[in-house]
């Protein structure tokens, strides 16, 4: 079973940049997709960006531009570098992994754009 931790929340002024990584552990197997998700206060959970495990990505329109997920398999990770923010990106930050049988999801790491 693969397991994912995320890492890198924190505060930071609008403008600003964070770099959140998620480190996988245990037997991936392909294909599969991992991505970012994020819930913002009152609101439901979305997917942020996807990229699989041929290196396609998708992005979510409002973060187009400002964030790019990567992934680097000889790390077992998964990162998400997030620039420019705006106090919209407020949110727990959740990374999944997607595989043909099952999801898994980490613990979440937050972010707060606020002044």
């Amino acid at each position: 079973q693969v397991q994912v931790v995320e890492s890198g929340g924190g505060l930071v002024q609008p403008g600003g940049s964070l770099r959140l990584s998620c480190a996988a552990s245990g037997t991936i197997f392909s294909p599969n997709t991992m991505g970012w998700y994020r819930q913002g206060p009152g609101k439901e959970r979305e997917v942020v960006a996807t990229i699989t495990s041929a290196g396609a990505t998708n992005y979510t329109d409002s973060v187009k531009g400002r964030f790019t997920i990567s992934r680097d398999s000889a790390k077992n990770t998964v990162s998400l570098q997030m620039n420019s923010l705006k106090p919209d990106d407020t949110a727990v930050y959740y990374c999944n992994y997607r595989g043909t049988y099952y999801d898994t999801w980490g613990q979440g790491t937050r972010v707060t754009v606020s002044s």
